[in-house]
């Protein structure tokens, strides 16, 4: 995701703007005396972000079973063990 940074009192001068910039996916950085101190993002990513931290979105395993399964065969490469000094 991309960002965009913002001092404190350019971000209360043009809320309009940084709440525009961070529906498009931008996270909008605050600044206050140089340091960051907070970010705006769209309600989207916020609901996404808050969905992974409660373990209500999909997890891996979760995904790898959901794909397609097929029972087909294939046809192994004819290889040759490499030879190992023990």
């Amino acid at each position: 995701m991309a960002e965009k940074t913002w001092s404190l009192y350019e971000a209360k001068n043009r809320f309009s703007a940084v709440v525009e910039a961070s529906m498009t996916g931008e996270a909008q950085w605050v600044t206050r005396r140089g340091e960051r101190v907070s970010v705006v993002i769209s309600a989207q990513e916020y609901e996404r972000l808050t969905a992974i931290e409660k373990g209500s979105a999909p997890g891996f395993a979760s995904l790898l079973l959901a794909m397609p399964q097929d029972d087909g065969e294939f046809e192994r490469l004819p290889l040759q063990p490499r030879d190992v000094e023990l």
